[in-house]
């Protein structure tokens, strides 16, 4: 899909689907779809995710906080535009300058030396920044792999790849200022962000599962909750990964 193509999509996206997002609505959509691909991921993160996780968490410590490390650093790249859409001029700075500090003298971003020095790298997405505009989440419902979504983070998911550089120079143009990439770069760092997010609540989702009486009806809860601190910068953690909040 081109440039061009992917704005006319999410513009007419938002066209069409702006009275739902503009209501801070958390209503169920395709309920009985969503509990069948609830349950199908269920299964994939049985047989594939959580044994690829059980390994990694056996990796030596340095291996895996330098991975989390890497992909945070490769998350900074959207973050910043989203800072300046939202007009956070101060946290877009603080952002670009943890990129350049550890993408240098943190090797690449395997060392988080900018966190040494005091600099925040509070993650944001687009799905983020609609919500910062005022958008609502609106219908809720869970896609295959991917997992919980909202109608809005939808939208938002299609529009990270336009102004995230990594997605441009990766899944796009394939070539960003003379440095090039390929889908397996985008797709790698994607399933490393995703093996270290399941590792590190490896306890947390095994308890979750174990004490909820529905664990469907728990993942929702805990997914729009997270949302809302996000869209409203009220996380206290350092570290503002994927459900940052769940890895206590």
């Amino acid at each position: 899909m081109t440039f061009k193509k992917s704005i006319i999509l999410i513009t007419t996206c938002l066209l069409l689907l702006g009275s739902n997002l503009s209501a801070e609505s958390e209503k169920e959509c395709f309920e009985k779809v969503s509990r069948g691909f609830f349950k199908f991921n269920k299964g994939f993160d049985k047989v594939i995710l959580r044994p690829i996780a059980s390994s990694y968490n056996k990796l030596p410590e340095p291996i895996k906080k330098g991975t989390g490390n890497f992909t945070s650093n490769i998350a900074t790249l959207l973050t910043v535009p989203n800072h300046v859409l939202q007009g956070n001029w101060r946290l877009a700075g603080e952002s670009s300058a943890s990129f350049l500090i550890n993408s240098t003298v943190g090797v690449l971003g395997f060392a988080n030396p900018a966190a040494k020095m005091g600099l925040k790298n509070q993650q944001e997405d687009v799905g983020q920044t609609l919500g910062a505009y005022g958008f609502g989440a609106g219908c809720y419902y869970v896609l295959p792999i991917l997992g919980p979504t909202t109608l809005r983070d939808s939208v938002g998911l299609i529009a990270d790849t336009l102004v995230d550089p990594f997605a441009r120079v990766t899944l796009r143009e394939k070539e960003l200022l003379s440095i090039s990439g390929s889908d397996v770069d985008y797709y790698s760092v994607r399933g490393a962000t995703a093996v270290d997010f399941r590792a590190d609540n490896m306890t947390n989702l095994d308890s979750l599962e174990k004490n909820s009486i529905d664990m469907y009806a728990a993942m929702k809860s805990l997914y729009l909750q997270n949302k809302a601190k996000k869209i409203n910068n009220t996380f206290s953690s350092e570290d503002d990964d994927d459900w940052s909040e769940f890895n206590k």
